[in-house]
């Protein structure tokens, strides 16, 4: 499943929102040095209850908009 994800890092709270288009992510860390996406990652997985080694960003690693694919292991 491939998912597109709307950040915005340098929030003031950790929260995930789902619209129509697709998700819209806010992160508390910066766009610096792969911390955002690193946060990205870890908050999907708790929000979505899967494993972070099924998240990968596809596109967008150092854009806001991004496609990110989950796998799901059977």
């Amino acid at each position: 499943m491939i998912l597109s994800v709307k950040v915005c890092p340098k929030a003031s709270r950790n929260l995930v929102k789902e619209e129509a288009n697709g998700l819209k992510v806010y992160l508390t860390k910066p766009a610096q040095d792969g911390l955002a996406n690193e946060q990205l990652v870890n908050l999907l997985s708790e929000h979505l209850k899967i494993k972070k080694y099924q998240i990968r960003i596809l596109k967008g690693g150092k854009s806001r908009n991004k496609l990110v694919e989950i796998t799901q292991k059977l």
